[in-house]
């Protein structure tokens, strides 16, 4: 199974709706809230050149937020990377 790491928000609705799809796909994730923490929002802001939540990685991969994680989901391109080992 693949490795996922989201970066969140606390009420942030999209990163509800990602971690959302995740559990659907009965896909663990490691979540790592930025609200205080200013540290690893630096971090996330690096590894993706976004600096807006979620931010999803699977396999240390950015993939971008939400939408752009439904659309590789409406593509049939997100199962496949879902089943990558890391």
């Amino acid at each position: 199974m693949s490795k996922v790491i989201i970066y969140t928000k606390t009420h942030c609705p999209y990163c509800e709706k990602a971690k959302a799809l995740l559990q659907i796909k009965k896909v663990a994730f490691e979540e790592i809230n930025v609200d205080n923490d200013p540290k690893q929002r630096d971090i996330m802001a690096s590894l993706s050149q976004r600096k807006t939540v979620p931010q999803i990685f699977i396999n240390d991969r950015p993939i971008g937020g939400f939408d752009d994680m439904k659309k590789l989901d409406d593509l049939g391109q997100l199962d496949p990377l879902l089943q990558t080992s890391a």
